[in-house]
């Protein structure tokens, strides 16, 4: 009690198996953003290598916040969060349109063109 009630832990579970794991903490005006490739289990800890690393460039960093968190959290359709008490419930809006993360990336890139090198 004290330390987590800001905290969100927000799964999407859809076509693709492989996922972004963004860590955003917001403090005083200050946005820091992370990382990973660990997928935070205790099997993954002790039997893999895995980073967490900071996005310090602020182009980048909006980048990762527009595409990777912030459509990710108006996902409706495959989107889960955990309670307080570690259990999952399903985030399904009853009104509004429906919204796939996996599919909104997936139009977004596909209208992308290739950036220079």
């Amino acid at each position: 009690k004290g330390l987590s009630e800001n905290i969100r832990v927000r799964s999407l579970i859809g076509r693709f198996l492989e996922h972004s794991r963004i860590f955003y903490f917001h403090r005083d005006g200050k946005e820091d953003v992370y990382l990973a490739s660990a997928d935070w289990m205790d099997r993954n800890f002790f039997r893999r290598i895995e980073t967490c690393f900071p996005i310090l460039d602020k182009k980048l960093k909006k980048r990762v916040l527009d595409e990777g968190l912030k459509i990710n959290l108006q996902d409706n359709m495959q989107a889960w969060e955990m309670d307080l008490n570690g259990f999952w419930h399903r985030k399904r809006s009853a009104r509004g349109k429906p919204v796939s993360a996996q599919a909104a990336l997936l139009a977004l890139l596909a209208s992308t063109p290739p950036q220079e090198q």
